[in-house]
């Protein structure tokens, strides 16, 4: 069995030798070689320290296992005070010092090492990513060390080719509109990982790893590494509840397909069909295509109709021009016409034939919540504001409409959230016909409540859960949902309650859910024999 080595540090004076004490450096040893990489160490370790003058005077066998080693300290310099050129970017100092002067910084002298290679990392960030930096005519003086900053700078660098690995479709229009990257850019690392991160945002694409650059002498070219995604769905639910009048079990459902970047273009289509225990029947398309030409302009388009039993049907159209600023910010500006036609063999007064034109402006923002596949939104909020005409016949009447729904997750820890969701519709006008109001409730809105059964000139619901995760496939969730509604055709002003329970899984095929619901007024009690069970699935394809 080899014989182990054994490290003992002594310094030329008692105070020297208790400082070297302090190290606590290693004093066992297999062989000579570890010992004096030891050695060497613990010489660097005082120069970090401050003891600029240290040196290794001896390293002394004293038996067969036993060497000592033999510094001089010197004097001890704790401050730094390195001076610096008119024309240097006083704002990257902030990073590594809290006292700075007009023409020079201080920093500890154990941080001086870290402080220059932060530094030095910051101007390579900016576009001279072979830059050094050196400290010149180092000086001692009252225990403080005195030195010139000087950067040896190379021409700083663009971007010339910008290469996505990984996923050679990429639509290219996403790397200059929506990750803002451009040939000729001034080259900053830092600047381009921050928008390559905005590749989480995206349904259609993921980044696999950081993006890696190669300098060649007259060029610069810049690596994206993205994977493409999963992102279409098909979603779908079905629910049951017993008919208060006819006390028999009816059903009602939906089919919702969406389609996202099977052209990889970056585009959308959704398709929804509903039929409900009402008899109403729901048909919606919508299409998304963004960047049109590579501009940063993009265009949506959409077709509504909405037919209530033998009452009335109403198509709505709708097109938009959308500007999206970066990745969480969008604005729009749209058209939206509606047309709607009395089914009624006996007319009604509240129910008419109409056409109506809007003009609205829409805004978006939403924030992504990276790594959670059962929640993969953390905040959302859109808003859009509308000025149109209604006509009846002859008669030309104006009307304003507000729309907002936004919804935020509050995350307490791993496993415990809060959700919370705000859906508001106002539609202000003199005079108002059933077949132009708004229709919600039902599993995407106030729950306990059947599909569209509730219709409302002004509308504001509050959907809130707690979330528990039991893992990260798994969750169950309470279901408290608040209403308050105006329906000025039939002097209705009432509030609304929701209760209720449900659980989600994430499968292969998608995420299931199953909530329990029960929905009441406030002239009336929570009845069981009103509950409503709605069992969806979004299957991910």
């Amino acid at each position: 069995m080899a014989q182990s080595l054994a490290l003992k540090a002594v310094g030329t004076t008692d105070d020297e030798t208790t400082v070297l004490e302090a190290l606590e450096y290693q004093q066992k040893f297999d062989d000579f070689n570890s010992l004096q990489l030891e050695v060497n160490s613990i010489a660097n370790s005082l120069s970090h320290l401050g003891y600029l003058e240290s040196k290794l005077l001896d390293l002394k066998k004293t038996s067969d296992s036993s060497f000592v080693a033999t510094y001089f300290l010197g004097g001890h310099y704790t401050m730094a005070r390195i001076y610096f050129d008119p024309d240097f970017n006083t704002k990257i100092l902030k990073l590594v010092s809290n006292s700075i002067a007009e023409r020079y910084f201080e920093v500890d002298i154990n941080t001086l090492e870290a402080s220059l290679q932060t530094l030095n990392a910051e101007i390579a960030n900016t576009g001279d990513p072979f830059s050094t930096l050196r400290l010149t005519n180092i000086k001692k003086e009252g225990g403080v060390l005195l030195a010139d900053l000087k950067i040896v700078s190379q021409h700083p660098r663009t971007i010339d080719t910008v290469i996505v690995k990984g996923y050679d479709k990429f639509p290219k229009s996403f790397v200059k509109r929506y990750l803002k990257i451009k040939s000729k850019q001034d080259f900053n690392l830092k600047t381009i990982k921050e928008k390559t991160e905005a590749l989480e945002n995206l349904q259609f694409a993921a980044q696999i790893k950081d993006p890696e650059v190669l300098f060649t002498r007259d060029s610069t070219l810049l690596y994206i590494y993205v994977e493409k995604q999963k992102s279409n769905t098909f979603d779908g639910f079905l629910g049951f509840g017993t008919n208060t009048d006819t006390d028999k079990i009816e059903f009602d459902g939906y089919l919702n397909l969406n389609l996202i970047n099977n052209l990889n273009y970056g585009e959308s289509f959704r398709l929804l069909y509903k039929s409900d225990e009402s008899e109403q029947k729901t048909f919606d398309v919508k299409a998304k295509l963004p960047y049109i030409l590579g501009s940063p302009i993009g265009i949506q388009l959409g077709l509504n109709i909405f037919k209530k039993d033998s009452s009335f049907v109403t198509t709505t159209q709708f097109a938009k021009m959308d500007y999206q600023f970066d990745p969480k910010n969008s604005v729009a500006l749209g058209i939206n016409t509606q047309a709607s036609t009395n089914l009624l063999d006996n007319p009604i007064l509240t129910i008419n034939d109409f056409k109506s034109t809007f003009y609205n402006l829409s805004y978006n923002h939403s924030e992504p919540q990276r790594y959670d596949k059962l929640f993969p939104i953390n905040f959302m909020f859109d808003v859009s504001f509308g000025m149109g005409n209604r006509f009846i016949d002859d008669t030309d009447q104006s009307q304003t409409k507000l729309e907002l729904n936004s919804f935020k997750i509050v995350n307490l820890n791993f496993r415990n959230s809060i959700y919370g969701q705000i859906n508001t519709a106002i539609l202000h006008s003199d005079t108002y016909v059933e077949n132009e109001l708004f229709r919600f409730g039902g599993i995407n809105s106030i729950r306990g409540f059947e599909e569209n059964s509730l219709a409302a000139n002004l509308y504001m619901v509050f959907n809130t859960e707690y979330r528990y995760k039991v893992s990260n496939n798994l969750y169950v969730n309470s279901i408290i949902d608040l209403a308050y509604y105006e329906n000025q055709i039939l002097d209705i002003k009432s509030k609304l309650l929701g209760l209720g329970f449900g659980f989600g899984v994430l499968t292969q095929a998608g995420l299931f859910k199953l909530n329990y619901s029960n929905g009441s007024t406030e002239n009336q009690s929570i009845k069981l024999s009103n509950s409503k069970i709605h069992i969806s699935l979004s299957a991910i394809f």
